[in-house]
């Protein structure tokens, strides 16, 4: 098993990481501390939640009044002390004893829809530094990059006169600050929170002094510890760059060109709950034969049109037996949903969808099953040696789940264990009959065809006593399920859901576990960025999912059938929600659109409210069905609907049919690295796109003023010379543009770059 789950890089402007050899039991003393200088208590004291409370003893997690602080020495920072196991936690700071009384830190330090603060421990003891209630302190990233070196055994680390600052014991101790290489790219890095300030440091590979680098005064000042130090200043929005170890040169990792891509990366997906995505029946419910009459809408398989919406692949969400709903918990796996349609309706869809070019996964809940399954209830019954395919206890073990829910739940007079809900009770793949049959039933539905898996709730396959989430047991399932479904399939694609912060996400994307997950953090970093006018998140979450993956290798998105839609999130501003989209379709990764998005569907609050049908008209139904649909549809289905923006050229479904068929059209917006454009303006989100020879460069206003931006590309493997530059968009002619010999440009000022408030260019080299 790889030691990589304890040893992640931390969050940028969140965290606080300290890297070291440990086991997954091992404890580790963390004390948090809040600013409160400037807020006034309350009477019943100041408190922090999280999802490490269990953990450490304070009974259920996100318990807002189980953990004080305390301020003993009367400066008005509070703060706490525990003991908990490495790992990635999420917290926030209440002024109270009540979730109402939380914090909500700004995008810079804080990750997640929640805006949760998170840490990740290592195997030293920390000491965060203080933060202020509800604001952040800066943050700055050590990175060096390892190519041509050696690397010592003992890691590389990094030392300087920062370390007390930021919590450590000792400054230039070349033992404390492990750096890490999380998606194995050479180069490695940390990012620390540090209060405002100049600092020195040195990289050292190995533990100790004697492996220190030696640097030249070109790049470095003589410290007062008596060698030559390279220097950082900490202060909001600064940034600190690569460099080759023992050089002066910077090593940007991201000008590397040389990474894998697959079919997955010239994919755009479109998740699609069948039962309202279009009736053909006339039950009020979607079916497999509804889909096939729009697969034209998504795909109509010829590349020389523009009219449909341009998706290449589809995520069905669950289609096999169940007795809810929504299909999560299946009562067999080898048949599909009744309500659907037959296994032969099934095939004529995939078979309809790959003759269209479009590719085709299924959800597939490993986690749990329906209480309703056969195996439960003959395990219930403790009958034909089911009993061990679920987990059982004579008695309530009394410890709560990860939300503080309860878990166990009562049968017969024994509990069973049920994570999510006492209808879905968990697999227990201890038991070797369990996971061959899960194994069984993956090679089932690749053997019928589809092209692979949605994983749902991988996160929790496999607990140790009371550690329920992300253990050792459940990477070692994975692994030996890629070996399954890669010797059926070498070309399956399996994503993950791990609805966690990147950190904690890392761990199921390497030693061949799964090849790509979900990146939660990027989709609130890019609504929030909408929302507030500030690309500052973006950039940041951007930085951090750069050293966080193999290069772009993570699923996008904005929403999931789980989240209240873009409309909701954003108010209903058509600018904001066509800013949102054009951005996480240019950026790297492998994006995915959630029905009706393209039309602005509404849905807030409960989890049917943003699973209504699809509408397709202003007729009755809004033309999903001929008789009342298993939900009603949104109330905006008169205006809001494929008929009616169809005939809109400035309506959002043409803006993400142009954005889908432009991403189709450019290698660069599908397989280049992610390089960030320096610009004059703040609320300017800019960035180059580069692959091979070509390049796209996106430019988004995302304040309400016009703007014209001073641009600035460090470097990119573009060759030096005079290129023309062409809105794609808009399919004009922009003029030229210099590339200097280091591949960039300095200072670019045209008619390009000027953008009326909230407007997107993707301008192409």
């Amino acid at each position: 098993m790889s030691n990589s789950f304890f040893y992640r890089q931390f969050s940028i402007l969140v965290a606080f990481f300290i890297c070291g050899v440990s086991t997954y039991a091992q404890n580790v003393v963390v004390t948090f501390q809040v600013d409160m200088n400037n807020e006034m208590i309350s009477s019943n004291g100041i408190h922090i939640a999280g999802d490490f409370q269990t953990v450490a003893g304070f009974g259920g997690s996100w318990n807002a009044g189980s953990t004080p602080l305390s301020d003993t020495d009367g400066d008005n920072v509070y703060s706490v002390t525990v003991e908990v196991p490495s790992d990635t936690y999420e917290y926030k700071f209440i002024n109270g004893n009540s979730l109402g009384m939380a914090e909500s830190p700004a995008v810079e330090c804080s990750v997640g829809f929640a805006n949760h603060r998170v840490i990740t421990v290592g195997s030293a003891d920390l000491v965060i530094p203080p933060v202020p209630f509800n604001g952040c302190i800066s943050s700055i990233k050590f990175s060096v990059n390892m190519t041509g070196h050696t690397i010592s055994p003992d890691g590389i680390h990094v030392m300087g006169d920062f370390q007390e600052a930021a919590g450590f014991s000792q400054n230039w101790n070349a033992t404390s600050i492990a750096l890490e290489d999380v998606n194995g790219d050479n180069t490695y890095e940390i990012n620390l929170m540090l209060p405002n300030g100049e600092y020195q440091y040195l990289f050292v590979n190995g533990n100790n002094v004697l492996e220190v680098e030696e640097l030249s005064l070109d790049c470095s000042v003589m410290g007062s510890n008596g060698t030559n130090n390279r220097v950082v200043t900490v202060a909001e929005g600064t940034s600190n760059p690569t460099y080759c170890f023992n050089t002066c040169d910077e090593c940007d990792p991201n000008l590397n060109t040389d990474f894998d891509t697959y079919w997955w990366n010239d994919a755009v997906f479109y998740e699609l709950f069948v039962r309202s995505f279009y009736d053909s029946d006339g039950d009020g419910i979607g079916d497999f034969q509804g889909i096939i009459e729009k697969l034209d809408y998504l795909n109509d398989g010829n590349s020389n049109t523009e009219t449909d919406l341009g998706i290449t692949a589809i995520w069905l969400m669950p289609m096999m037996e169940s007795p809810s709903y929504h299909g999560y918990n299946v009562t067999d796996y080898y048949n599909t949903e009744s309500d659907y349609g037959t296994m032969a309706d099934f095939e004529a869809f995939l078979d309809e969808a790959h003759a269209r070019g479009i590719k085709v996964i299924v959800d597939l809940v490993l986690n749990h099953t329906s209480n309703q399954h056969s195996w439960f209830t003959q395990s219930a019954n403790n009958s034909n040696d089911f009993r061990d395919w679920y987990i059982w206890s004579d008695n309530n073990p009394g410890f709560l789940g990860p939300w503080g829910q309860g878990i166990w739940h009562a049968n017969g007079g024994d509990y069973y264990y049920g994570l999510l809900w006492s209808g879905m009770p968990d697999l227990n793949y201890n038991h070797p009959s369990v996971k061959e049959e899960m194994f069984n039933v993956a090679n089932f539905w690749l053997d019928k065809g589809v092209d692979g898996f949605r994983l749902d709730g991988i996160k929790y396959l496999i607990e140790d006593g009371t550690i329920l989430e992300n253990t050792p047991a459940t990477f070692s399932l994975l692994e030996e399920f890629n070996d399954v479904y890669e010797a059926n399939n070498s070309d399956a694609f399996i994503i993950g859901k791990v609805w966690s912060n990147t950190p904690s996400i890392t761990p199921y994307v390497q030693n061949e576990r799964l090849d790509v997950c979900f990146e939660f953090d990027l989709a609130s970093g890019i609504l929030n960025a909408v929302n507030s006018g500030n690309p500052l998140g973006v950039q940041q979450k951007m930085q951090n999912i750069q050293g966080s993956y193999p290069a772009l290798q993570y699923g996008t998105f904005l929403t999931n059938h789980d989240m209240d839609r873009v409309y909701d999130q954003i108010g209903s501003n058509l600018k904001k929600i066509k800013l949102a989209a054009s951005i996480y379709l240019a950026l790297p990764g492998i994006p995915f659109l959630y029905y009706g998005e393209e039309v602005n569907m509404i849905g807030t609050g409960a989890v049917k409210n943003v699973r209504r049908p699809m509408q397709w008209s202003e007729e009755a139904y809004a033309g999903f069905s001929t008789s009342a649909p298993w939900y009603n549809v949104g109330s905006n289905y008169t205006t809001n609907n494929v008929a009616v923006m169809e005939t809109n050229s400035s309506s959002l479904l043409n803006h993400y049919k142009k954005l889908i068929h432009i991403r189709n059209k450019q290698k660069a917006l599908r397989k280049g690295n992610y390089l960030n454009i320096e610009s004059s303006e703040s609320n300017m989100l800019s960035f180059a796109r580069i692959y091979e020879n070509e390049g796209v460069i996106f430019l988004s206003n995302l304040g309400t003023q016009v703007t014209n931006s001073s641009l600035t590309l460090t470097a990119s493997t573009l060759s030096p010379g005079v290129y023309f530059v062409s809105d794609l968009y808009n399919n004009q002619e922009m003029g030229t543009l210099t590339i200097n010999g280091n591949g960039g440009f300095d200072n670019w000022q045209s008619e390009s770059t000027e953008l009326i408030s909230r407007a997107t260019r993707l301008l192409s080299l």
